[in-house]
């Protein structure tokens, strides 16, 4: 398919667009028509070097402005998303192809993470004690590390980038993005609006690109800090190379998120919750619930009711205000969640809802799935197994809460989870012992906001600190600890021996 009449998506650096070295195009598609829509310019090692030279060479000042300042910029930056936030959703849904209220909704999260970013100067504050010694005073310092890198995925292509740079900023560091290549445009939009918040430039510079910008980032030597959010094998690679590199890395990886449904959960809001939290944005969220594990008898009413339901779901074009779910990103990824519906069906799964024969009017090219919901699935599936990344529910029959547990605690993902019961006593002893990173209590998709951390447990992150709230301004900032005396004139020398202070 010609390409000559599409806009195309290069590199930010020092505060505007700059011309690529690299010859390379990759294609962005609109997934509802299949139809190409802009191209990206893929980043190689010379244009890697020169945005991470810009935001070396932009540190010393911008860790030099009071977190006061850093954070009225911010603010400033969060009045002009909230402005622009149609625009950005817009873009979100004409590039990943969920639908738009979603888009918006994921925005709207991502603001909530430049909200929190905006208290810099109280987050920044040490610690103090006074008279820890004769005339001595002991407190700590948070500084900033220096230029750091956030790798971010396809599926939100604004929220996921806010949850890094706002507390890097706000830190003191300076920041290069490397979105997903699939899905740019929102990224540039938003360098843009902190141009116009006042940013200085060289602060925040993007490059676009595949695995060749990636890799040269991990190992660049002025970068002290890599962030990442995708699949664990990915996660699994960026972390041992940056870590190998000496860098701070934190890698969000993949996950297989269950649903617990007890028995006397209520079948109406479960049913209404797992559908969402299932089929919502075509099940491309690291948080979407893949399967349900139905606890007892309330296994075959839930199951008819999440079919019921499955099946009256609206699909269709982001952009049309009928749609309820959109298509998949790209049609190699539909093909690839297609297949996982053939494989569940050939290893004996019952195929409550199939929709691999869905067709879109009006949009046959597009990269449509249907709702498919798999009933009698067992541990040995692959449909069980793996990260699907589509809408696919696999429901597993179990006869206790207790097996539930140790259903969840043997599976090698630990992102998120939820239970739906009326119990207190089984909420709590699911939150007590379950081993996955957040968990919700008849809340289907448990996102912290952004004051509480997000990230998981196990294969689901490499590295020790999650993004948002205060683990995110620890993973981007480091302790330097001081201990302080003003001796009087008549000082005394402390000879050779350990001093205590005292």
């Amino acid at each position: 398919m010609s390409t000559t009449a599409v806009a195309e998506v290069s590199h930010w650096v020092g505060g505007k667009s700059v011309e690529p070295h690299s010859e390379r195009r990759l294609e962005v598609t609109d997934p509802s028509t299949g139809a190409v829509i802009r191209t990206v310019a893929p980043a190689d090692a010379e244009d890697v070097d020169r945005a991470v030279q810009t935001a070396h060479d932009a540190f010393e000042g911008w860790q030099a402005t009071t977190a006061l300042r850093r954070a009225r910029i911010l603010t400033r930056f969060r009045e002009l998303l909230e402005r622009h936030q149609i625009e950005l959703a817009t873009l979100v849904s004409q590039e990943h192809g969920k639908v738009f209220l979603d888009a918006k909704g994921s925005v709207q999260r991502g603001i909530e993470v430049v909200e929190f970013a905006c208290g810099a100067p109280h987050l920044l504050k040490g610690e103090h004690s006074g008279g820890v010694g004769r005339d001595v005073d002991a407190y700590s310092r948070l500084q900033p590390l220096g230029v750091c890198v956030g790798i971010t995925p396809f599926n939100f292509p604004a929220m996921v980038p806010l949850w890094m740079f706002p507390v890097a900023l706000a830190c003191g560091n300076t920041f290069v993005l490397k979105p997903s290549e699939k899905v740019p445009s929102a990224s540039m939009r938003m360098a843009e609006l902190l141009r116009e918040a006042g940013l200085p430039d060289g602060v925040f510079n993007i490059v676009n690109g595949d695995k060749e910008a990636v890799d040269a980032l991990l190992v660049h030597p002025k970068v002290r800090a890599v962030s990442f959010v995708g699949s664990t094998p990915v996660a699994r690679h960026v972390y041992t190379t940056a870590a190998a590199a000496g860098k701070r890395v934190q890698a969000l990886g993949g996950a297989k998120n269950h649903a617990v449904v007890m028995p006397d959960a209520e079948l109406e809001f479960t049913a209404d919750a797992l559908t969402g939290a299932a089929f919502g944005s075509a099940g491309e969220r690291c948080m979407a619930i893949s399967v349900a594990v139905a606890v007892g008898d309330i296994a075959d009413p839930l199951v008819a009711r999440l079919a019921e339901k499955a099946r009256g779901l609206r699909v269709g074009p982001g952009k049309s205000e009928a749609s309820e779910m959109g298509p998949l990103v790209s049609r190699v990824h539909r093909d690839r969640v297609r297949g996982y519906v053939d494989a569940g069906v050939a290893a004996g799964a019952t195929p409550v809802v199939d929709g691999r024969d869905l067709i879109v009017d009006g949009h046959e090219n597009g990269f449509f799935l249907g709702p498919t919901i798999f009933d009698h699935v067992t541990e040995d599936m692959s449909i069980y197994r793996d990260e699907i990344f589509g809408p696919v529910l696999a429901v597993v029959r179990v006869e206790t809460l207790d097996n539930a547990i140790d259903l969840l605690n043997r599976n090698p993902y630990g992102n998120g989870c939820a239970i739906f019961t009326r119990s207190g006593a089984s909420a709590r002893r699911f939150e007590e012992l379950v081993e996955v990173g957040m968990v919700g209590i008849n809340v289907p998709i448990p996102v912290p906001m952004a004051f509480f951390s997000f990230g998981g447990w196990k294969q689901s992150l490499f590295g020790d600190l999650h993004v948002h709230g205060m683990e995110a301004v620890s993973f981007y900032t480091r302790t330097k600890a001081v201990t302080s005396r003003w001796p009087h004139v008549d000082r005394r020398s402390s000879g050779l021996a350990m001093p205590t202070l005292a």
